[in-house]
């Protein structure tokens, strides 16, 4: 029985659609730890002092907690829901 009345072509392009989005989030994490790593040093080995790496740190982080709930998200809107969208829309 497939998924959801899908089939095997919607499935695969719904599983590459997310190993495409997880590989993205991926590389966007890795630069995240990088450059931001990058600048901790910078900043202790121009003597310490006020912790201003915290601004990208968590600026960034926001972007990231964000593309991380976009990517690992799966659950999709069921039938009901799109339901009482469509009827919410209609209201206008």
């Amino acid at each position: 029985m497939m998924a959801r009345g899908r089939d095997d072509d919607e499935l695969r392009e719904l599983a590459l659609t997310r190993l495409e989005h997880a590989q993205e989030f991926y590389a966007n994490l890795l630069a995240y730890v990088l450059v931001n790593g990058t600048l901790v040093v910078i900043w202790w080995m121009s003597g310490g002092g006020s912790f201003w790496p915290i601004f990208p740190i968590l600026g960034w982080g926001i972007g990231i907690a964000f593309h991380a709930w976009r990517t690992f998200r799966h659950d999709e809107p069921t039938e009901t829901r799109i339901r009482r969208d469509m009827d919410r829309l209609r209201r206008g």
